[in-house]
């Protein structure tokens, strides 16, 4: 049974060797070198294998006459075979032949139209710079007909012109582009220009005064123009412009656009007078304008060129002053108009540097020059009233050496004899005479800074200080001495410090004058040098003070003559001493008090008021006697005012002011001393016959002023004979009095006549 199993196992080996894979016979193989009966199954393998063998041997036995045959028949069909070989050959070499002449036209066309498709892809991509046009103008002119007539090299011809404006519209882009670049940074290229300058005027004026040749260089010197703008569209839309043909069309859009944007440029803000800053934008945004234009002068051939850009100057400098004339016309601060002078000098110096011709700002700058001139007038006007208004008016008191010195610092005192006075002394004036003297120096530093960077001669600095100087003293220091001098309640005290004050300036004037020419090196003896005018101011100043003291002492005398309250109607006293009216003698001790004061008047000052104010007493007491409201005057009262008139003649015959000689000053009360001596004693026969000859005792007695009175004195005289009319001796004294001024008349119509 074991047998039979074993057999059967070996067999189902042997067949499954026969038709498994050699890569799969591994696991039949184990399971024969695990069995028992291993060498049986090698029996039966050699078996098979010879059984194998034997069918084999009989199949080659059957089928090798069939292989020799065709053995036989495939050496018959290779010599066939080499010749159809040999005609497909052929065949293959002319088709590769025919390719070859076809590849060879095909590379030689290609060879002509790849320079288009490689120009029309550059085309393409640089459609945004104007080499582009170069390549379509050598695509049209020379790679399109070289390439024949196809399609694609129609489409491209057909579509040059549009490419062309497409350029051409794309620079013209990027130039308004470029325009409105330039307008916006035109401020910040003209602070940075004229910083430039300011540098150079810094490491020397030289620097700024270059030949027109140079001026390219010095405009490549300024940085930042570079820098904020972009100047590549303007030349690139340049170039396209030229290579079309339309290079005059490009050159008036860039001219008109550009002198939109100066028009633009040139209109200043109505406030810009209000502070600097607003002056100072307006000169960086012009400078800006005018500094890109040079720049585009002198890097393109002709876009711009020097008789335009002169014309958009010319047309720029007329509207420029005209703005400054308006705007600086507001300004009344002294320290802006100098300011606006220093920045205007250094904006014009900034274009005179790029070659721009600038004389009519600086004569603007001395137009300005007036103007800078009259706010200092209102400003010192100011101050010089300030200094009057807060002067004591009284001499000053030092009480060191210190103090002296301090004074004497800020005016030119020289007085020997003072500085040999022991401490504490008085200087001679008030405080206001170094205050004004200081003042006067320091307006002329200020005409002095205005003076500065206009390019003048030192001549015309001097001429321009001492003539400014001048109105200083002759207007405004004049006016404000005047108006100290007239305004209410100035006591004679403070116009005898006036006139003292001013006597002293008076001295000082040739010190102001050597100052002056110490600032400007200009010696004072110069020909055709101006002098200063303040000698005469303060003489003007001082005969007002005089005349005002005069004016001012009469004034006070008719308010002691207006206390007079005179009887016209007394009688006669018998033998009593008559003594003078009380506001009479309070009159003469009044003025004795106030010619004490007047020592430190110049002499001729002194007895010019005192001769004046004792005409004024004899004027004021005849108008008193001839007054129309006095109808009636009586002898007695002729008597008093002579006792008064004599007080008087007592004061000025006693000297109360030194100098008069012998009785100069009883003249004052001549006429009336006469009148009263006629009167009072009576003596009408020696008036009466000596009239009109010069050795006359009353030749200062007029016939029309003795007329009036006796007119009164016959009123007086009948109404006190109203009811004594039969009295002889009063009867004779009428007829008297009627019989002399019937010969009064007479002698009145005679010599009328």
């Amino acid at each position: 049974m074991a047998s039979i199993e074993t057999a059967a196992e070996h067999e189902r080996i042997l067949r499954e060797i026969e038709s498994t894979d050699t890569n799969c016979i591994g696991p039949t193989l184990r399971s024969v070198y695990d069995g028992q009966e291993h060498g049986l199954f090698m029996e039966k393998l050699d078996v098979r294998i010879r059984n194998h063998d034997r069918e084999i041997e009989k199949m080659c036995n059957h089928h090798f006459q069939g292989f020799v045959d065709s053995i036989t028949e495939l050496l018959k069909v290779r010599g066939e075979a080499q010749k159809l070989k040999l005609i497909n050959s052929m065949e293959e070499l002319k088709q590769c032949r025919v390719q070859q002449r076809n590849i060879a036209t095909t590379i030689d066309k290609l060879t002509h139209c790849l320079p288009v498709c490689i120009f029309k892809c550059f085309v393409s991509v640089c459609v945004r710079y104007y080499p582009a046009l170069r390549t379509l103008e050598q695509l049209e002119q020379t790679c399109l007909p070289r390439a024949g007539q196809y399609r694609f090299c129609s489409i491209m011809a057909e579509n040059i012109p549009k490419l062309r404006t497409q350029i051409r519209d794309t620079a013209m882009t990027q130039l308004r582009d470029f325009l409105e670049s330039i307008r916006k940074h035109s401020d910040k290229i003209g602070e940075t220009a004229i910083k430039q300058t300011m540098q150079q005027l810094n490491s020397g004026p030289c620097l700024l005064y270059i030949q027109s040749d140079c001026l390219n260089c010095l405009s490549l010197q300024v940085p930042g123009a570079q820098d904020l703008v972009d100047f590549s569209p303007v030349y690139r839309c340049l170039h396209i412009y030229t290579v079309l043909g339309l290079r005059d069309v490009f050159e008036n859009y860039y001219r008109k656009q550009r002198r939109k944007q100066a028009r633009l440029v040139l209109q200043p803000h109505s406030n810009m007078h209000e502070t600097l800053e607003g002056y100072r934008r307006y000169f960086n945004q012009i400078v800006g304008f005018f500094v890109v234009e040079d720049h585009v002068l002198h890097t393109t051939q002709g876009l711009v060129n020097r008789a335009y850009v002169e014309e958009l100057w010319e047309l720029a400098l007329s509207k420029i002053v005209a703005a400054l004339r308006t705007h600086s016309s507001y300004c009344d601060d002294p320290n802006l108009v100098l300011d606006l002078k220093n920045l205007i000098v250094l904006f014009a110096d900034t274009l005179q540097g790029y070659g721009f011709p600038v004389s009519q700002l600086f004569d603007m700058l001395l137009e300005m020059r007036d103007q800078y001139g009259e706010i200092l007038l209102k400003k010192w006007n100011i101050t010089f009233r300030q200094v009057l208004d807060q002067d004591n008016y009284s001499p000053i008191p030092v009480s060191t050496e210190q103090e002296y010195r301090h004074y004497t610092s800020q005016f030119p005192l020289q007085d020997p004899e003072l500085e040999k006075l022991p401490f504490p002394k008085k200087l001679p004036f008030s405080e206001f005479v170094p205050k004004v003297y200081c003042q006067l120096k320091e307006f002329i530093y200020a005409c002095l800074k205005y003076s500065e960077d206009l390019h003048l001669s030192s001549t015309e600095v001097d001429d321009m200080i001492r003539k400014s100087t001048n109105l200083l003293l002759t207007r405004t220091l004049s006016h404000c001495l005047q108006y100290a001098i007239k305004k209410k309640n100035v006591g004679l005290a403070e116009l005898v410090q006036v006139i003292i004050n001013t006597t002293h300036l008076e001295q000082s004037c040739h010190f102001l004058e050597e100052f002056i020419s110490n600032i400007t090196n200009v010696p004072p003896d110069t020909v055709n040098a101006t002098k200063l005018y303040g000698t005469s101011t303060f003489k003007d100043a001082r005969h007002a003070a005089e005349a005002e003291i005069y004016t001012s002492l009469n004034a006070k005398i008719d308010q002691f003559l207006q206390l007079a309250d005179y009887d016209w109607l007394a009688a006669v006293q018998g033998g009593g001493t008559l003594t003078a009216s009380d506001y009479l003698i309070d009159l003469i001790a009044f003025l004795k008090s106030t010619f004490s004061v007047f020592t430190n008047l110049p002499g001729k000052v002194a007895q010019t008021a005192c001769m004046s104010a004792c005409k004024h007493i004899s004027t004021s007491l005849m108008q008193l006697l001839l007054d129309p409201e006095v109808r009636q005057i009586s002898m007695g009262a002729l008597h008093q005012l002579n006792t008064d008139v004599k007080e008087c003649e007592s004061f000025a015959r006693a000297g109360p002011v030194a100098g008069f000689q012998g009785d100069t000053l009883l003249l004052a009360f001549s006429d009336l001393r006469q009148l009263l001596e006629l009167f009072t004693q009576w003596d009408w026969s020696t008036y009466l016959a000596d009239y009109g000859k010069p050795t006359c005792k009353y030749l200062r007695v007029n016939p029309h002023t003795a007329l009036a009175l006796l007119e009164k004195m016959r009123e007086t005289s009948r109404k006190n004979n109203v009811f004594a009319q039969f009295r002889k001796m009063d009867r004779d004294r009428q007829k008297l009095i009627d019989t002399v001024i019937k010969q009064l008349r007479n002698l009145i119509a005679q010599h009328h006549t």
